[in-house]
């Protein structure tokens, strides 16, 4: 039995074939779209599920997050680890963390025997699960749930993401921004670049295009790389591989990188921002 497992959800954006090299438990965060239910990843995929968003006249909304699947995850992991952390996306973008809490609390008396401790790693998305990869490496090396917990920390610290927006309307219909900032958009053509910290998004450049979009997160990630250290970085995107690989060549060829993976923005995060985010997230060090 091993020392730790690790459990997380499906905002994580974690390509499957991690998930399975380092056991990862996965809760799938639940989607409504036009009346039915839809459980990420598992009943429908990032390319369904933005075929469909691109037609919707309703867009789709994440159901108000249950304790029961985390439960259930910690129930799973716990057969077969003496502890279990589970790392959830920011508190201050979902209510997923209370959840996975409330889990926790309740795994006391139905799992007396495992302990859990759940982690807010105060980001999401690619960043999120670069947080979630460290520290499943370091329950896979046998750390215990201490030393486990301080590798998720560690990284949660250094841990950068960068994204750009192809168009501002689903955060419009969403509410996320107001609709002056769509007109706006809509006039200038931008494409603004963001970034999340500590559970704030915030404006960091408006570009006109895409490529200058890369080419100005391609420059804050010189800027932010640590020389000498090495170099985990993951490129996300949604539904636009050909970009993703395009911008994963560019950052193989500009940086010497120990991790370099692409993964898909999955749809319970592709509800907030629709189809055409490309983005990176990275950090230097063990």
């Amino acid at each position: 039995m091993k020392k730790v497992a690790i459990v997380t959800d499906t905002t994580a954006c974690i390509p499957q074939e991690q998930v399975k090299r380092y056991d990862i438990e996965v809760v799938p965060v639940q989607l409504i779209f036009e009346d039915k239910d839809y459980r990420d990843g598992i009943d429908i995929s990032p390319s369904e599920f933005y075929a469909l968003l691109r037609q919707a006249k309703k867009l789709p909304t994440t159901s108000n997050s249950s304790p029961d699947p985390y439960l259930e995850a910690y129930r799973k992991a716990g057969q077969r680890a003496e502890s279990i952390l589970c790392i959830t996306l920011s508190a201050k973008l979902s209510a997923i963390f209370n959840s996975a809490r409330l889990a926790m609390e309740t795994a006391k008396t139905a799992l007396p025997k495992v302990t859990i401790e759940v982690l807010d790693c105060g980001t999401a998305a690619a960043a999120q699960g670069l947080v979630v990869l460290a520290a499943a490496r370091a329950a896979a090396s046998g750390k215990n749930l201490n030393e486990v917990i301080e590798t998720a920390k560690n990284t949660m610290h250094r841990v950068n993401l960068f994204a750009t927006l192809d168009t501002l309307h689903y955060l419009v219909k969403g509410g996320r921004v107001p609709q002056a900032a769509a007109l706006v958009n809509s006039l200038l053509k931008i494409k603004p670049v963001f970034t999340l910290n500590d559970g704030d998004a915030r404006t960091v450049a408006i570009p006109r295009t895409i490529p200058s979009a890369i080419k100005r997160m391609l420059k804050i990630m010189e800027q932010k790389v640590i020389k000498g250290q090495p170099l985990h970085v993951a490129v996300m995107h949604a539904d636009s591989l050909d970009k993703a690989v395009a911008l994963r060549n560019r950052v193989s060829s500009q940086f010497d990188c120990a991790e370099l993976f692409i993964t898909e923005f999955t749809p319970v995060m592709g509800v907030h921002t629709g189809p055409g985010l490309l983005g990176i997230a990275f950090y230097s060090g063990d």
